[in-house]
């Protein structure tokens, strides 16, 4: 039976690092940003385009605004429809571990998938972040963190007409902070032989 996890995150929280290492313990193939990027850079969109339109919104959408507005850029669709469909692609072939770029959103009807939200406390994150970015100042690390977590929601809300995070839209949430990097994928991995078999 074909598996499919998807991984939502908070960034910092470490949802991808519990994607890698719980599909290296698993022996289910991974795939992130870059490698969705690449995929569907291979239509008919430009990898460029892609990279430089990631998970942006326009500065001037709110979340009121109506489907004219969304339908009226025509890249940023494109960009999302490539992405959508690299991401069913990946879905229908299964056995893989997906992180971000709302496949939890895109591959919804899929059998036999999990869909996962990593989330933590704002120390944690920092900490983990600071190891990450050991060039940049605790108020710039925040900052970030702070923008990228935003742009999620903005981007989420956006293409899907969901909210990032909302424990609605993901079959397991899990703090991070609360279970470690280890513990997050002890727990998927325990979780996935009860229900993906």
């Amino acid at each position: 039976m074909k598996k499919i996890v998807t991984i939502s995150r908070e960034f910092g929280a470490g949802g991808g690092t519990i994607g890698h290492l719980l599909a290296q313990e698993t022996g289910l193939e991974y795939y992130d940003k870059e490698l969705i990027l690449m995929r569907a850079g291979k239509g008919n969109v430009d990898i460029y385009s892609l990279i430089k339109w990631d998970e942006s919104v326009p500065i001037n959408f709110g979340f009121t605004q109506s489907l004219f507005d969304f339908y009226n850029r025509p890249l940023s669709e494109r960009i999302f429809q490539a992405q959508k469909e690299t991401i069913q692609q990946v879905g229908e072939k299964g056995n893989c571990v997906i992180v971000g770029r709302n496949a939890n959103t895109v591959l919804k009807e899929y059998d036999n998938s999990l869909h996962v939200f990593i989330h933590a406390d704002i120390d944690f994150r920092l900490k983990r972040m600071k190891e990450k970015m050991p060039d940049q100042s605790e108020q710039q690390i925040l900052g970030e963190i702070r923008r990228v977590d935003r742009q999620r929601r903005k981007y989420c809300t956006y293409h899907t007409n969901t909210e990032f995070g909302d424990s609605r839209y993901y079959d397991v949430c899990l703090d991070s902070a609360k279970f470690g990097i280890d513990g997050c994928v002890k727990i998927l991995k325990d979780i996935m032989q009860d229900v993906l078999r």
